[in-house]
């Protein structure tokens, strides 16, 4: 159901969340929301605050399209203090019998600054994520402390939760740095761009970026908290097997039209010898590879079965051996999801898929070529970002520049403008030989620039009677 929290400081934000969520799950869900720590969220429900966190917003009687109220409080709040104002005992509990609590200015209280610092301090896993502290060692220690935090690290960045449990603080502090200096310069250039003209079609355009990203943001934390089991690893199908006498790992893959080998592997099984070299090209899939040549028969042994089967030899592969669809079904081959197992239908055999600890190293999700691809990979979106953000602030100041000094927009036919193939000083060139400045303007923009061109049609222009 659809609920809306809005906060005295006038911070309104919508909530998707089951009647059956408990009052402490949606005061974390709060957190994530307004950057205020759970213990010092206060929810009301008309007029009456909401106490018991093991109770659910059915209990509560919260329904479809209801709105609470979310207070930040201290050490004591309004809504533990009697309706009469008077200041109740230490630990005294909210007023039963359905009295509306009066909403009270604390704010010229002075706090002790044990206290202070202590209500400030983040708390959960999203408060560990929004950490305040700048220094590398305590978010280190304070990530590491809390196994929730630290999952869903490995979740959201990988990279960070790679540094962090690699057990060097100087790497995890070399890579948080990057990231920290990486944001802010992202929102340095959101900032000024927004603050340059609320009416530019680029800063209009950086707006729809951002209401995308929050959605798709918010589409995420509704997967996370749903459907969390899509954000685990799937391992990959491989089974045992030999070639020519020596083990494979070989990678079942239906979607591959032809079985593939590596020109390593083919070494290693001592076939290198029958690789027919016309049948070289290249294989296209997600990425081009050069195939070598052909080896047309080969006896591969599954168990106890020897099945034959042929092999395109490819340069430059990191897998050893994949068999494609032609291997797959010429012997009615059943992969069995269930069983975990992979059916030989021309022979009646079954082998198991290999456990993840049992995989080649290539085939490791976790593996350090992993994380350089993803380091590479966040680094280009980081790249290709900041490129767009500039070349838009570029585009928004040339547009600006093109007023005069009066704030007027200049006559185009009479300025050299940004995307014009010559210079001041061609136009004034041909300006010297009589001609004003629009026809010479307008002419080295009809023949893109070529001075010699644009002379010889002024001078055919002022011959004619």
């Amino acid at each position: 159901m659809n609920i809306t929290v809005a906060s005295l400081s006038d911070q309104v934000f919508p909530l998707n969340v089951s009647e059956d969520l408990e009052l402490e799950n949606l005061k974390a869900f709060c957190e994530v929301e307004s950057g205020v720590p759970a213990h010092e969220i206060q929810l009301s429900f008309n007029g009456m605050p909401l106490t018991d966190n093991k109770k659910t917003l059915k209990e509560y009687g919260i329904k479809e399209g209801d709105m609470l109220i979310l207070q930040q409080i201290s050490e004591r709040t309004p809504s533990q203090r009697p309706s009469t104002g008077r200041a109740p005992a230490s630990g005294g509990a909210a007023p039963a019998g359905g009295l509306s609590m009066p909403m009270f200015d604390f704010s010229n209280i002075q706090i002790p600054s044990n206290v202070a610092s202590t209500s400030r301090q983040p708390s959960g896993a999203a408060g560990q994520m929004g950490l305040s502290s700048d220094d590398p060692a305590v978010i280190r220690e304070m990530l590491l402390a809390d196994p929730s935090a630290l999952s869903m690290l490995k979740q959201n960045n990988p990279r960070l939760a790679d540094a962090l449990t690699s057990g060097s603080l100087e790497k995890f502090a070399q890579v948080l740095k990057e990231q920290q200096e990486a944001k802010a310069e992202r929102e340095r250039l959101r900032l000024r761009m927004l603050n340059a003209d609320p009416f530019d079609a680029e800063a209009q355009r950086l707006i729809a970026d951002e209401i995308r990203q929050k959605n798709i943001e918010a589409n995420m934390e509704a997967a996370m908290e749903y459907n969390p089991e899509t954000f685990g690893t799937v391992v990959m199908l491989y089974i045992n097997c030999f070639v020519n006498g020596h083990p494979v790992k070989a990678f079942i893959d239906s979607g591959a039209q032809t079985t593939i080998m590596s020109a390593e592997c083919a070494e290693r099984c001592n076939i290198m010898r029958l690789v027919d070299h016309r049948w070289a090209g290249y294989a296209k899939g997600v990425g081009i590879q050069r195939i070598i040549g052909r080896v047309h028969m080969v006896q591969i042994q599954i168990e106890k079965d020897f099945l034959t089967s042929s092999f395109s030899i490819l340069e430059q592969q990191k897998m050893d051996m994949l068999l494609g669809l032609d291997m797959l079904k010429r012997h009615q081959c059943t992969i069995d999801l269930k069983r975990n197992i992979l059916h030989i239908g021309t022979t009646g055999t079954e082998t198991p898929f290999l456990a993840e600890g049992d995989l080649p190293e290539c085939a490791r999700l976790s593996g350090s070529d992993t994380m350089d691809e993803q380091k590479v990979l966040e680094e280009s979106l980081r790249q290709a970002e900041h490129q767009q953000m500039a070349e838009a602030m570029e585009r928004s100041q040339q547009s600006s520049s093109a007023a005069g000094p009066s704030g007027r927009l200049s006559d185009p036919a009479t300025t050299i403008m940004p995307g014009d193939a010559f210079t001041e000083a061609t136009v004034k060139e041909i300006m010297a030989l009589g001609f004003n400045r629009e026809q010479v303007i307008s002419e080295l923009r009809r023949f893109k620039g070529d001075k010699t061109q644009a002379t010889a049609a002024l001078f055919a222009k002022s011959l004619k009677f």
